[in-house]
Formats: C-alpha cells, sequence, structure tokens
C-alpha cells in the first residue's frame, strides 16, 4: 500500500499529514512524534498532490470556515476504539462531553477509563475531534499527555468558553 506525507504550516505549528490508498492515516501535531513516525517508516514520501485535500480542509477548519471534515479515512483500530471515534465525529462543531458521556453514547456507560485511552490513542486529531472531550465538570483533562494548551486553543477556536 502506497503511503505518503505533506506538512501543513497551522497556527499550531507543523501538521504532518500521512495518507494511503484509502484515505488520512495520520495526523502527526507534534515534531518528536513525526521524527518516531518517520524513523519507523523510512522510505515515505512526501507527495502534495495526494495530501492536498487534506491540506485544504485543515486549513477551511482554522480559517473557521470548515465544521466538519469530509475527506476519507484509513481508521485502524480495535472496534471498541472505532466506536468511541465514531462518537467523537458526533460532537458538534463548538461542543464538548464528557468521557462518561461517551461511555454512554456507545452503550457501555462503565468504560470510562477505556473512552480516555481510545481518545489517547486517535490517530487523526483535528479529524476525529478528541479535543472536544473534557472532564466531567468541564475542565480540560489530557490531550496528547500533557498538552492541554493545545486542547484550549482547539476549543476556543471553535468558539467554546473554557
Amino acid at each position: 500500500m502506497k503511503i505518503v506525507y505533506d506538512t501543513y504550516d497551522s497556527p499550531l505549528g507543523t501538521i504532518y499529514i500521512v495518507v494511503d490508498e484509502i484515505g488520512v492515516r495520520r495526523i502527526i501535531l507534534f515534531e518528536n512524534e513525526w521524527l518516531e513516525y518517520r524513523n519507523k517508516y523510512n522510505n515515505i514520501k512526501q507527495d502534495r498532490r495526494l495530501c492536498n485535500n487534506v491540506i485544504r480542509e485543515l486549513d477551511e477548519y482554522f480559517n473557521k470556515e470548515r465544521r466538519e471534515f469530509q475527506v476519507s479515512l484509513s481508521i485502524e483500530g480495535t472496534e471498541f476504539r472505532k466506536k468511541v471515534w465514531e462518537a467523537l465525529m458526533n460532537i458538534p462543531y463548538g461542543e464538548v462531553r464528557s468521557y462518561s458521556q461517551i461511555a454512554e453514547a456507545i452503550g457501555n456507560p462503565k468504560a470510562i477509563r477505556a473512552v480516555g485511552q481510545a481518545n489517547k490513542a486517535n490517530l487523526l486529531p483535528i479529524i476525529i475531534p478528541c479535543h472536544r472531550v473534557v472532564g466531567k465538570s468541564g475542565e480540560l483533562m489530557g490531550y496528547a499527555g500533557n498538552k492541554t494548551s493545545v486542547k484550549k486553543f482547539l476549543l476556543e477556536l471553535e468558539g467554546v468558553e473554557i
């Protein structure tokens, strides 16, 4: 399977986009994660043309011209994680849900911690909006570890008051 990448200069810094023949495979927000990925897949080639639709939609998102992504996704994960990610994609732009609300939405109300782990394992941040999930009392909880400033930026971009 052909896998290529390109970069997008966002308000958050450089975003690395990886696509395959099916669709978007990875969105990498942090340089150190990109370097790890690049070391693992050292034969990956840059291809602006194949990544162009994703770049256009990200640009529209950051310019507040897009609320939902239409690009094809190449999602790999367990059935449980896929259910969580589908529930995340159903959170409307500019709204948030708690981890427990997501657990309830997928029919597994006791799986709050597992929902958190699925969020953490999301390989398509922004497109699968894990930033829209907050703690039960509305507090910002982990984003890519301890990078809640990114979560805060994305929520504020969407008009959520933090």
